[in-house]
């Protein structure tokens, strides 16, 4: 068996939290860039370039790259090996009180929908654990603001209305959103399992990798047309105009149940804050 030392890992939790907050990921940084040399509106170039010298300020000066420091939302996926003899999301959510009160983070947290009385240490996370092979325990973050959230969208369609269907209802949240989500988008798509699951998969999507595409053919199919659909929408950045309304799509799909078709649509703003952490277990 292995095992991590609580303090070792909550360390290591805060300070991905405040790296997410203060460094937009090269990735990102460089599709922005390829969007901005790519532009031919004037408006367009402009939003992006103040976008690209934002980052700049923010991992220069080690400040929020967005006021909205957002919910804290973890992936783990926790090797089998692995042994703890304390709460692992317990320690997860004191990683988040401390690092969004040394990086001077807005706590957007309500300890209830309709009491809405902040929380005041942005706890607790949303944390999402699965179990893996091996003794690692792998740890992705974003910290997801409120305004692309709140334009995401689910519907459960019929399965007569197939791939066509699939491609209406995520344009008409992206065209219904507006600038809302603060654009250029990333479009995290879940489409299968159940009311649920779809969700899931759609946050799922968010994270993954600006140059991946999915593994299943007709799944990166949709993703390149919906990529371009997209992009031909016309509502650029920050819903000004122009060519780059969306940096990425990403389709995460699930077997479902013959009568259904779930699918789910999670948007990310352009500050696609998130980070990712191996810890290696100790041998016990």
């Amino acid at each position: 068996m292995h095992s991590i030392p609580k303090n070792i890992l909550i360390e290591k939790v805060k300070q991905m939290i405040l790296d997410a907050n203060f460094n937009l990921g090269k990735e990102v940084v460089r599709s922005l860039e390829q969007s901005l040399a790519a532009e031919t509106s004037s408006l367009a170039k402009n939003v992006l370039d103040n976008i690209l010298k934002n980052q700049e300020i923010a991992r220069a000066d080690q400040v929020p790259l967005c006021q909205d420091t957002g919910v804290a939302v973890f992936f783990v996926e926790m090797g089998l090996e692995l042994c703890f003899d304390y709460l692992l999301e317990d320690a997860i959510n004191e990683a988040v009180r401390l690092a969004y009160a040394e990086g001077y983070l807005r706590k957007s947290m309500v300890n209830h929908p309709l009491k809405r009385k902040n929380t005041t240490d942005n706890t607790p996370a949303i944390v999402h654990i699965k179990q893996v092979e091996g003794s690692d325990l792998s740890i992705h973050f974003a910290p997801k603001g409120g305004g692309s959230e709140n334009m995401s969208a689910l519907k459960m369609l019929s399965p007569s209305e197939g791939r066509e269907g699939i491609k209406r209802f995520v344009k008409e949240t992206i065209v219904e959103a507006g600038g809302k989500p603060c654009p250029p988008i990333i479009v995290g798509i879940g489409i299968g399992g159940n009311f649920e699951k779809c969700a899931l998969l759609a946050k799922a999507a968010i994270f993954r990798p600006l140059a991946d595409e999915a593994e299943d053919a007709e799944d990166a199919r949709l993703e390149k047309e919906l990529y371009a659909e997209i992009n031909t929408l016309d509502i650029g950045p920050m819903a000004l105009g122009g060519k780059t309304t969306c940096l990425g799509v990403k389709v995460n799909s699930y077997p479902c149940h013959i009568a259904s078709l779930p699918v789910a649509v999670n948007l990310q703003c352009h500050s696609a804050r998130k980070s990712h952490l191996v810890i290696r277990g100790e041998k016990i």
